[in-house]
C-alpha cells in the first residue's frame, strides 16, 4: 500500500517509540479524565469518593469489550495492511465498527438493568449503592458513545498512525475537564448535580470522541467500505474480528474483574480503605501510561511485522519494551515512596483514606513492571491473531495469582498485606509471562505476506 505507514522496516525501537509517543498524550487524556472525576467527587465526601471507587472495576470491564474488540479490528486490519491487501483492510475495519454497535448497545442495556444486583454482589449498601445507581445510569447510557470511537482509532493505528488518534482523545479530555465541575457543582443556569454531574460531563465529551474518530477513520483514511456487503461476507468479516477480539474483551476484562474481586475482599476492611483503594489505583492507571502506551503501540508492529513475515522484529520490539518496564517501574517506585501521601492528600482529606492509598502506593508500583509485561505481551499476540494466547497471560496474573494471593492476604491478615500480595503477583506473572513469549517466538514462523 503507498499510503500505509511501514512499520515492516527501520530501528525498531524508533517506530515503537514513534507509535507510542503520541499514545502518551493521549491515554494521559483519557486517564486524566478519571482523576479530575475523582478529586471532583471527593470534594463531594468520602461516602461518594467510595460510591466512584466502587464503580471503577465495573466501568474498566464494561469497557474491555470496546478495546477487545478494538484490539481485534486492529489484528485483521494491521495484517492485511502488512500484506497489502487494501480492500480487504476497509471491508474488515467497517465489518468491525457495526459489530461493534451492536454488541455494546447489548451490553449497556444489561447492566443498566442490574445496577442494583452487581454492586451489592460487590458489597455496596445503603447510600453508597444509591449514589452508584445515580451515577451509572447516565454511565451506562454513555458508553455506546466510546465503544464505537475506541473501535475506530484502533483502526487508525492499524494502519500505522497513532497520532490523529490521540488527538482525538485529547480534545475529549479536555472537554470532560472543562465541564465536569460545572456539573456537579452547578454554574449559573445549570443546577449541581453531584455525583450524577461526572457522568453527565464525560457523556458530553464522548460526544467529541464519536465525530473526531468517525471523520479519521472515513475521511483522513478512507477505511470504510459503505457497500451493502452480502450476509456471508459479513459473517467471515465478524468471525475473524470475534477470534481476535472475543479473547482479547475477556482478557481485558480479566484486569479489572480482577479489581473487582480484591475490592470486594478490602471491603471487609472498611468503606474507607475501598476509598483509599480507589484513590490509589487510579493514580497508578496514570502512573503506568508509559507501558500502556507500548501496548497500545505492540498491536500495529507486530500485526504488520508478521503480516509482513518478519517474526524476528517482533521478538526484538517485545525484548526492548519488557527493558521499559523495568526502568519505569524502578523510577516510579522511588517517585511513589516519598510522594505518595501529598499526591494522595489531593484526592481526599480522610486520614485515613489517605493512608491507605499511601500504602499501596509505597508497596505496588515497584513491581508493575510486571503487570507491564503481561499486557505488552498480550497485546502482541493479539495483533498476531493468537488472543487466546493473550488470554491466558491475564488469566495466569489474575485469576492464578493476583485474586488467590489477595484472598489468602486478606483472610489472614490486613489490607497491607493484600496490597503486598498485589506486587508479588505482578512480579511473579512478569516473569513467566515474559519468558513464555520471548520462548514462543524462537519456536515460530511468521506466516508468507500472502497468506496474511
Amino acid at each position: 500500500m503507498a499510503d500505509k505507514r511501514d512499520l515492516t522496516a527501520g530501528p525498531t525501537w524508533q517506530k515503537l517509540l514513534q507509535l507510542a509517543g503520541p499514545m502518551v498524550f493521549g491515554i494521559i487524556a483519557v486517564i486524566s479524565v478519571s482523576l479530575i472525576d475523582t478529586y471532583y467527587v471527593g470534594q463531594l465526601g468520602t461516602q461518594e469518593l467510595t460510591a466512584l471507587s466502587f464503580t471503577f472495576p465495573v466501568t474498566l470491564t464494561v469497557s474491555s469489550l470496546a478495546i477487545g474488540l478494538g484490539a481485534g479490528a486492529s489484528s485483521v486490519v494491521s495484517r492485511a495492511v502488512g500484506a497489502d491487501a487494501r480492500d480487504d483492510a476497509k471491508r474488515l475495519a467497517t465489518d468491525s465498527l457495526v459489530l461493534a454497535l451492536i454488541l455494546v448497545i447489548a451490553v449497556a442495556t444489561a447492566g443498566f438493568f442490574m445496577i442494583d444486583p452487581l454492586f451489592t454482589l460487590l458489597g455496596a449498601t445503603g447510600e453508597t449503592l444509591d449514589l452508584i445507581g445515580r451515577y451509572m445510569r447516565i454511565w451506562f447510557l454513555a458508553i455506546p458513545l466510546l465503544v464505537v470511537p475506541i473501535v475506530a482509532n484502533s483502526i487508525v493505528r492499524a494502519v500505522g498512525d497513532t497520532f490523529w488518534p490521540s488527538v482525538v482523545m485529547v480534545s475529549s479530555a479536555l472537554t470532560n475537564i472543562a465541564i465536569t465541575p460545572v456539573f456537579i457543582f452547578g454554574l449559573g443556569p445549570i443546577p449541581a448535580f453531584g455525583i450524577e454531574g461526572a457522568a453527565i460531563g464525560t457523556l458530553i465529551a464522548w460526544l467529541v470522541t464519536v465525530f473526531g474518530a468517525f471523520a479519521l477513520v472515513a475521511l483522513r483514511e478512507k477505511m470504510l467500505d459503505l457497500t451493502l456487503p452480502e450476509m456471508s461476507v459479513l459473517a467471515k468479516s465478524w468471525k475473524r474480528v470475534l477470534a481476535v477480539g472475543l479473547p482479547a474483551s475477556l482478557g481485558n476484562a480479566v484486569n479489572p474483574i480482577g479489581i473487582a474481586v480484591v475490592t470486594a475482599l478490602i471491603a471487609a476492611f472498611g468503606e474507607v480503605v475501598v476509598a483509599g483503594f480507589g484513590v490509589a489505583t487510579r493514580i497508578e492507571s496514570l502512573a503506568v501510561i508509559p507501558m500502556l502506551a507500548l501496548s497500545s503501540a505492540i498491536g500495529p508492529f507486530a500485526g504488520q511485522n508478521w503480516g509482513a513475515g518478519k517474526c524476528d522484529r517482533v521478538a526484538e520490539a517485545l525484548r526492548f519494551s519488557y527493558a521499559v518496564c523495568a526502568a519505569w517501574a524502578a523510577v516510579l517506585g522511588l517517585f511513589f515512596w516519598f510522594a505518595a501521601e501529598p499526591i494522595v492528600g489531593i484526592f481526599s482529606q480522610d486520614e485515613d483514606v489517605i493512608s491507605a492509598a499511601t500504602t499501596y502506593l509505597t508497596i505496588v508500583p515497584f513491581s508493575i513492571w510486571g503487570y507491564g509485561v503481561v499486557i505488552i505481551s498480550a497485546g502482541a499476540f493479539n495483533a498476531l491473531g493468537r488472543s487466546h494466547y493473550g488470554l491466558g497471560l491475564y488469566l495466569v496474573r489474575t485469576a492464578v495469582l493476583y485474586v488467590p494471593l489477595s484472598f489468602i492476604a486478606a483472610q489472614f491478615a490486613t489490607s497491607d498485606a493484600v496490597f503486598y500480595a498485589i506486587a508479588v503477583a505482578n512480579a511473579v506473572a512478569g516473569i513467566a509471562v515474559g519468558s513464555f513469549a520471548l520462548y514462543w517466538l524462537s519456536h515460530h514462523t511468521a506466516p508468507e505476506p500472502a497468506a496474511a
